[in-house]
């Protein structure tokens, strides 16, 4: 499976972004989905998770009441919306697949898309 993430940018604290990532390949379906990101000098974190067949979404305690995840099964895009964003949430952002896998199970992740930046002013 291919990713490829969009959206990111510079935003003000308190604004709202969203990210959206396209995959490709054979057998999307077969995927779980994940948003991830990582902060200068920290490690990478699982934010959100869900898979195309619909079900539970995961969502990181920290952001499980500002970031939304949904997805677009036709076009098989998964996107992440982020509001009441702060300073702290500046990260890399990445989507990534994991075959048949867990939700949060991070390690599992092992198909990855570019990352797109995301840096909130205060």
């Amino acid at each position: 499976v291919q990713l490829q993430a969009f959206g990111g940018g510079l935003v003000q604290a308190g604004g709202s972004l969203s990210l959206s990532c396209a995959a490709s390949g054979s057998d999307v379906s077969r995927y779980t989905m994940g948003w991830f990101r990582q902060a200068p000098g920290k490690e990478r974190e699982l934010l959100a998770a869900m898979r195309w067949s619909g079900g539970i979404t995961y969502y990181r305690d920290s952001v499980k009441d500002r970031f939304t995840m949904s997805r677009d099964n036709e076009k098989h895009t998964v996107d992440l919306h982020m509001n009441s964003l702060s300073p702290e949430d500046t990260a890399v952002y990445y989507c990534a697949a994991a075959r048949d896998g867990f939700l949060n199970y991070a390690r599992g992740y092992n198909y990855w898309g570019q990352g797109t930046l995301v840096t909130v002013s205060s």
